[in-house]
């Protein structure tokens, strides 16, 4: 039965695995809402959003600032801001690590950013969070720097913005963490009795914490078309109230029907809308 199996010959020389490999590979992503398949660059040029259903990624920290502020250079502050980890937590793995970690992987210190610059030439202060680091919680960090931010805008009259997109507040820092949420609000506080206008964006997803504070304390709470937002998970809820929840119920749309927000804004009309808004505030 020798004549029935062909033998294989070893191939002289083979090409690596690596170099077989298709050159295109991770330079093409599927749309989570139509299922298309996107060139990524495509996907960059257009703000993130897909060109077919207009479905809106998330946006890194540093592209929203660069989506909201002039192209002019703006000015980061409290920039070197860091944890210290004061309750030595670990759970996984210690929260030194997952700190170092998210440094490293980013190039920040915290889950936010903060920039000073203009919005169609009114100068402003915007603090933008990052969900990539650590889910972009909320530690003393994040607080300090909003606070910090807000007292900025009362000593140099400027307006605040914040965008938000948090999973909450940060288990790892306990109290401290919690702490930060009637500061931030204290801080806004004084904002609006300097009768300065806060604008509040929320994005996908703005949770726990930083939705029960600052992120719904705005003049003006807008939200991206389908963003995720509430406080606790619809899981938690239906245990908690033994009620069946409408489908959809924590969505920008929803919540906007039911009046927990003024607008749901596309990311590409977010700039002109809020500089309209500015404007109305402060004229």
């Amino acid at each position: 039965m020798a004549w029935f199996k062909r033998e294989k010959k070893p191939i002289e020389n083979p090409t690596p695995v690596e170099e077989r490999r298709v050159r295109t590979e991770g330079m093409w992503t599927k749309c989570a809402a139509c299922r298309a398949i996107i060139w990524k660059k495509d996907l960059e040029t257009n703000w993130e959003c897909c060109p077919k259903c207009d479905h809106h990624f998330r946006l890194s920290a540093r592209r929203r600032i660069e989506l909201l502020l002039d192209e002019e250079p703006w000015t980061e502050l409290d920039a070197d801001l860091a944890s210290n980890d004061p309750l030595e937590f670990t759970d996984l793995k210690p929260y030194k690590q997952r700190l170092k970690d998210a440094q490293q992987k980013l190039g920040m210190k915290d889950a936010v950013i903060t920039a000073e610059g203009h919005l169609n030439g009114r100068p402003v202060v915007c603090c933008s969070m990052e969900f990539a680091f650590i889910g972009g919680s909320m530690g003393a960090v994040v607080g300090e720097k909003v606070a910090r931010a807000a007292e900025r805008c009362i000593e140099k009259r400027e307006s605040l913005i914040v965008v938000s997109s948090s999973g909450g507040a940060r288990m790892m820092e306990g109290a401290v963490s919690l702490m930060q949420l009637a500061k931030v609000s204290a801080a806004l506080g004084r904002l609006d009795e300097a009768k300065l206008p806060y604008i509040s964006i929320l994005t996908d997803p703005t949770t726990g914490g930083v939705t029960a504070s600052y992120a719904m304390l705005g003049d003006l709470n807008i939200a991206e078309p389908g963003a995720l937002i509430g406080f606790a998970g619809p899981r938690v809820i239906e245990q908690t109230i033994r009620q069946k929840l409408p489908e959809g119920f924590q969505t920008a749309e929803f919540l906007l029907q039911h009046g927990f927000l003024d607008a749901v804004v596309a990311r590409k009309e977010l700039k002109a809308y809020v500089s309209n808004a500015l404007d109305f505030f402060l004229n």
